[in-house]
């Protein structure tokens, strides 16, 4: 039994240890990377636009599928999208990504041919399960500026405070990102960073605006912009400034409370039929096979699926005001 016991601690213990060096050699190689970008941006190079300062660096000489998505513009929309997720992610990742769950909706299609045929249903099943990686990317970017949406004119007026206590704009800044919470707080530190190693205070401020596509991020860099050229109380700006989003904020809540039957009603009829079909399967199993098997009920099938997607998407159209 003491043997077993010393046996025991001795591989717990040698996997810790495997675990603390993996982990060091991992924090090792993100903070070079880190460093990397932020040198390539003080050297007047193209800045690497991620939100975190963190990239999956490629190599100038791309071939096989980087270079393909490269020719099909993919690869800039990707990449846009990525950063602005706030993901270290390539453009290649998300399209190996989209290929491997492709992969079970072509299994699925071919095995259970629920339209005209199965290649067609394969085709679909295929596509539908490849974009669901790129539609989790787009979540996960609306979630975030959503966030930074929010934190903006807590920022704004941080500082218009931190202005008026007799700091300069870039000693501002600077405390801004140290104390704001993530994920705006990462993107002020970004900003810090690239201007304070010698990019000029002009790119940093567009790089901060393609990184945050907000329209309150434009209002300031046209704001502090314009003050830098003609002059003026900047911390007033910024005070008022964070006043109007306050108050545009607070006329879109009142939008969305508005549109909350709309929005209510498209989840019902998207999510009635389904429904529909699942108690019809349990109730009487036979009542839909015999439409499925036939030619014409394939493609009655489809059509009400084709009608079913554009009837949401008009829906949310409708229901989606921009204020």
């Amino acid at each position: 039994m003491e043997t077993a016991a010393i046996g025991a601690f001795v591989i717990l213990f040698a996997l810790i240890l495997v675990a603390v060096s993996v982990g060091s050699k991992f924090w090792d190689a993100r903070r070079k990377k880190t460093m990397a970008s932020i040198l390539q941006t003080a050297s007047g190079e193209p800045t690497v636009k991620i939100a975190s300062l963190l990239k999956e660096l490629e190599s100038d000489r791309k071939g096989g599928l980087a270079s393909l998505l490269t020719r099909l513009q993919f690869s800039k929309h990707a990449h846009q999208q990525i950063q602005q997720a706030g993901l270290a992610w390539s453009p290649s990742r998300l399209i190996i990504a989209m290929g491997m769950l492709a992969i079970p909706g072509l299994g699925l299609g071919a095995f259970l041919p629920f339209l005209l045929n199965g290649p067609l249903t394969s085709l679909v099943l295929g596509l539908g399960f490849a974009t669901l990686p790129y539609f989790w990317l787009r979540k996960k970017r609306r979630k975030r500026l959503d966030k930074m949406e929010e934190q903006f004119p807590e920022a704004l007026d941080f500082l218009a405070r931190s202005m008026r206590a007799g700091h300069a704009f870039t000693i501002s800044m600077e405390m801004l990102g140290e104390d704001l919470a993530d994920p705006l707080g990462q993107e002020f530190r970004t900003l810090f960073n690239e201007q304070n190693l010698g990019a000029p205070l002009e790119n940093a401020l567009h790089n901060f605006t393609d990184r945050v596509p907000l329209l309150d991020a434009r209002f300031f860099t046209s704001s502090v912009l314009l003050q830098k050229q003609t002059g003026g109380n900047l911390s007033e700006i910024l005070s008022r400034l964070a006043y109007v989003i306050r108050e545009r904020f607070r006329l879109k809540g009142q939008v969305k409370a508005a549109s909350a039957h709309g929005r209510l009603t498209a989840t019902i009829l998207t999510l009635l039929p389904i429904g529909t079909m699942f108690c019809l399967l349990f109730v009487a199993p036979g009542y839909l096979q015999g439409m499925a098997a036939d030619p014409d009920g394939k493609v009655m099938i489809g059509a009400a699926i084709l009608a079913q997607i554009l009837g949401n998407i008009t829906i949310k159209k409708i229901i989606n005001i921009k204020v």
